[in-house]
């Protein structure tokens, strides 16, 4: 096939016939063909299953699934699932679960559920007169969604609110209805987005039907839900007396490895750069638990980063303070998420994880994703400012180290017995088993 090719009816070939396609722009194409199909799922049903959550699959792309043990939350001890690739960050949830488990936990609470929509429209006419029509307009559009909201609200959930919002003075003509919704234990989106379009052509007919309106001033641009949720908020928290921190650091006493602590989320707090990482690291947990349960990671994402940047400067999400002789960290962060509907229940590993989490609520999935977060955020802070971030992590990466160099069993052995105690390096690593096959010679 020609590089600049079009590929015509691609999403209607078969699986096999996608693959082969696919396969062919390879210098090796059966190699290829051979490795995706390597990945396929043994059963066939499964398989069939994982194909048709999204569109032109042509095999799986695994990625490790752990469980992290030991987190004590509100009283609740859990065995958390966290889908991720990095042995590190696993290691670092697990030990400071472990810790916090022995300080009482952590202590976690929703502050909000509230979810967002947005209608975004053009409108010519009088403004005053959209303004003054709005309750009015409401009491139209709520009706005209009702076969829509009718089975969220048998849930206690639905519409929240309406506010008409007019940014004309910075775009010519734009307004946005503001709708605020209550969706229970489920993510939403697919139920807010229906809404918006019924409020859209809810709109158009109130425009037609209404005295010193016309329909030619109307024009809806789009239609859809905000993944930026300032009043979805988890809040989740760690505390014990400073003296407790003892033996946390090797050479380190409690009181300087607290005050280091508090000056290192200080600096993130300040500093874009570290603040960016800062809040990676939280994500790193958080992201771990919302891949394994069947979740959008990308839109928890974007409305941490969005809130981190609130007060104009992008900040860390978490904060540590020390009163009283007491060491207190903490973490506050927007979430939607859902256990009802979609991947959760589909998925077969996400509704695993659900079952191993003992099917928590939406409100308990958001407080044990934010305890994930908040526990890889103390483990990174603590290596930071005591060994180093890479002390830890080339550890937990050597056994990828000894892969890409094709080390043998006996050779791994060594390997590990010599850098038990030792800085490692690709380098060094490299250079000591060069070494053991240099004395086989």
């Amino acid at each position: 096939m020609k590089k600049k090719e079009i590929i015509s009816g691609f999403s209607k070939l078969s699986q096999d016939e996608k693959l082969s396609l696919a396969t062919g722009l390879f210098k090796t194409p059966r190699e290829a063909k051979k490795d995706f199909l390597s990945f396929y799922h043994p059963d066939k049903n499964t398989q069939e299953l994982l194909s048709g959550f999204s569109e032109n699959t042509i095999t799986n792309f695994p990625l490790p699934y752990n469980v992290a043990p030991n987190f004590l939350i509100n009283d609740k001890m859990y065995v958390v699932p966290m889908v991720i690739e990095e042995s590190s960050v696993v290691a670092a949830a697990s030990y400071a679960a472990r810790f916090w488990a022995t300080q009482g936990g952590f202590k976690a609470r929703v502050s909000g559920t509230e979810k967002v929509g947005q209608l975004h429209f053009l409108f010519s006419g009088d403004p005053t007169a959209l303004k003054n029509a709005m309750p009015q307009m409401e009491k139209f559009l709520r009706e005209k969604a009702a076969p829509v909201t009718a089975k969220m609200e048998k849930r206690g959930g639905g519409i929240l609110s309406m506010k008409l919002k007019d940014f004309s003075s910075e775009i010519e003509h734009f307004y946005q209805l503001h709708v605020t919704f209550e969706t229970m234990d489920a993510m939403g989106a697919n139920f807010i987005n229906s809404c918006l379009e019924a409020f859209s052509k809810g709109m158009q007919a109130f425009f037609e039907q209404t005295t010193g309106f016309s329909p030619a001033d109307f024009e809806p641009l789009m239609a859809i839900l905000s993944n930026y949720t300032p009043n979805c908020m988890v809040e989740v928290s760690a505390s014990c007396p400073v003296e407790n921190l003892k033996g946390i650091a090797s050479g380190f006493s409690p009181e300087e490895f607290a005050r280091r602590f508090g000056q290192a989320v200080k600096i993130a707090q300040t500093d874009v750069y570290r603040a960016t990482t800062h809040n990676k690291g939280i994500m790193n947990g958080v992201d771990a638990v919302i891949l394994a349960t069947g979740n959008d990671f990308r839109a928890v994402e974007a409305a941490a980063h969005a809130y981190a940047s609130r007060n104009g400067k992008y900040q860390s999400l978490s904060k540590a303070t020390l009163e009283n002789n007491r060491f207190h960290f903490s973490l506050e962060m927007p979430m939607a998420v859902g256990t009802l509907g979609g991947l959760t229940s589909l998925h077969p590993l996400a509704a695993r994880s659900m079952e191993l989490l003992g099917h928590p609520d939406a409100k308990q999935l958001m407080m044990i994703a934010a305890a994930a977060g908040l526990a890889n955020n103390f483990a990174a802070v603590r290596s930071l400012i005591t060994t180093g971030i890479q002390a830890g992590h080339m550890k937990m990466h050597l056994p990828n180290i000894m892969r890409q160099l094709q080390a043998t069993k006996e050779e791994e052995n060594k390997i590990y017995a010599y850098f038990k105690e030792r800085k490692v390096s690709y380098q060094a690593v490299t250079g000591y088993l060069q070494a053991l096959r240099s004395e086989k010679e």
